[in-house]
């Protein structure tokens, strides 16, 4: 059985700066795929499911030369984000011009893995149906913020997840950020919110902070995770992405939620560094790492 199956959209990207416009693949399924190409060892194997458009192909051809199993579901388009930023680069305008075809129970009929991971990017991507289905398939990973933005006219809004309360039933691990915790549970207190989250079905909450580090709520227990300080901020773009990535890629190995959980913050440490994907080493990652820390 494969260790770890990704499944998600690649995305063509557009992004617009006062300085620059420049078209390049993204979404959760390329960052996490193209970091996971660095670390994969004899006993850890992956696997990747994506749709995207023929013209796009580009993207999974470069996937498959890092030596990378990739399955493909066509879509007559692929998924076109367009992100314009102001000077100040929080002041960001993003439009969808494009979507592909949701994943659906029959076109994922022969998915089984370990660890199945949903590179959720909008609402559609995946509905109830098909989480149910992948449930009984293997440990099902989710993050939340694909269902928590909606597009109408080309524009991306905020929104709760309608079908969270019976969707969290089947999620063995979800991942989510400080505000995505409070859309969900309505909890202003995160440590609240991820007890709630478990409350409704969740095993394990990775709940990632940026540069204040993350919190894990796994089997009744909670874990402080510290952020480790970048030597330069250059792309925070993909970042909870590579965090995911990380974690799975040591707990599928029999590592402790710590242990996991700091690798993880090591590698999104390292991705942050550089612009595009995390490409270092597992050598770089552990070193990253304080000795006392490394359980």
């Amino acid at each position: 059985m494969i260790d770890i199956c990704c499944i998600g959209h690649i995305t063509h990207d557009r992004v617009i700066t006062p300085h620059s416009d420049v078209h390049m693949p993204g979404g959760t399924s390329f960052y996490f795929t193209h970091g996971i190409s660095h670390l994969l060892q004899e006993n850890v194997s992956y696997k990747l499911i994506t749709s995207l458009a023929e013209e796009d192909m580009q993207a999974v051809r470069d996937i498959e030369a890092l030596g990378i199993s990739t399955e493909v579901i066509p879509s007559k388009h692929t998924v076109y984000f367009e992100n314009i930023y102001g000077e100040d680069v929080n002041n960001r305008r993003q439009r969808v011009l494009a979507k592909a075809d949701p994943f659906t129970v029959e076109s994922l009929q022969g998915v089984e893995a370990r660890y199945i991971v949903l590179g959720t990017l909008l609402a559609d991507d995946f509905s109830l149906d098909v989480i149910r289905h992948l449930s009984a398939r293997g440990t099902l990973v989710v993050d939340a913020q694909g269902y928590l933005r909606e597009v109408r006219d080309q524009k991306v809004y905020p929104v709760d997840w309608p079908d969270k309360l019976e969707a969290l039933k089947y999620v063995d691990i979800l991942k989510v950020n400080e505000h995505e915790v409070s859309v969900l549970t309505g909890e202003k207190d995160l440590y609240e919110g991820a007890r709630r989250l478990a409350e409704w079905g969740v095993r394990e909450v990775l709940l990632t902070l940026g540069s204040f580090g993350s919190i894990i709520y796994a089997d009744g227990k909670f874990y402080d995770i510290p952020a480790y300080e970048p030597v330069e901020l250059v792309d925070a773009t993909g970042c909870g992405d590579t965090y995911v990535m990380g974690y799975l890629f040591q707990r599928c190995q029999g590592a402790s939620v710590s242990a996991a959980a700091h690798f993880a913050a090591a590698v999104s440490t390292l991705k942050l560094e550089h612009a595009g994907p995390f490409c270092g080493t597992l050598e770089e990652v552990v070193s990253r790492i304080p000795e006392d820390q490394r359980d």
